[in-house]
């Protein structure tokens, strides 16, 4: 899955019965999304959103690799 396409309305989802929701097909063609990748729900504030579970995991390799450089130099 790669972002490819930044700050923009892709349209709405329902909220099904199960709870499920499905992603318009304009973002997950946009965003390269396949059956099985997996995605970061999060919630701030009244907003939700979707980040890519490889994405996220890249983020906190970086987070960490920045902390960890931090907590060398004090």
């Amino acid at each position: 899955m790669s972002c490819i396409s930044k700050d923009k309305i892709y349209g709405s989802a329902t909220v099904g019965e199960r709870g499920q929701v499905v992603i318009p097909a304009n973002i997950r063609k946009s965003f390269r999304m396949k059956p099985g990748d997996k995605l970061i729900v999060f919630a701030k504030h009244e907003m939700i959103g979707l980040i890519p579970a490889e994405e996220f995991s890249q983020m906190l390799d970086k987070a960490s690799e920045m902390l960890s450089k931090f907590r060398k130099q004090n």
